[in-house]
């Protein structure tokens, strides 16, 4: 818990900061996150569900830096209820705090691609995360309607991806 919430806090302060270094428009947005296992992960886990925030820094025109964190939560697949039962033990999930930064390109006005790095907290490892998306502002006055779809691949003596998308409420601080 400690990590998670170390990880939040220098999130937030490295968002503030930069803010305030480049007197740039700044957005912030909340999500909710959906993620499809694929590969290995996929015979482990079902649908993995959770929400977060991401601060945007408009450094030009079509250009924003980006910084993230989340929480993500994977169910394991009832394949595994005959070891629960055999060991007594209780796998439940798998529960992670994404924390990442990265760029966002606009190529129109509304559609956009980005990419990120970070690290993913669990409570057993940390990860390496590298994430291309492709995504859609849908202008709301002030503020937009953001939806992006994205392959997400955690990297720890191993590899966990998935394809997420993400719908979220972006606006104006």
């Amino acid at each position: 818990m400690k990590k998670v919430l170390l990880s939040l806090f220098t999130t937030a302060a490295l968002a503030l900061s930069a803010a305030a270094q480049t007197d740039a428009p700044v957005r912030l947005s909340v999500g909710a996150d959906l993620a499809v296992p694929t590969g290995n992960f996929a015979i482990l886990s079902g649908v993995g569900y959770g929400g977060s925030l991401k601060g945007e820094f408009k450094l030009a025109e079509k250009f924003n830096l980006t910084a993230s964190a989340g929480y993500l939560s994977f169910p394991y697949k009832d394949v595994w209820s005959d070891m629960e039962e055999a060991f007594d033990i209780d796998l439940g999930s798998m529960n992670a705090v994404p924390v990442k930064g990265g760029a966002k390109y606009f190529f129109t006005n509304m559609i956009y691609g980005s990419a990120e790095l970070g690290a993913a907290f669990t409570s057993g490892a940390t990860a390496f995360i590298y994430v291309p998306s492709v995504g859609v502002s849908i202008p709301l006055k002030k503020n937009a309607l953001d939806v992006d779809a994205r392959y997400e691949s955690w990297s720890s003596g191993g590899t966990t991806s998935f394809l997420g998308i993400r719908a979220a409420y972006s606006f104006r601080l």
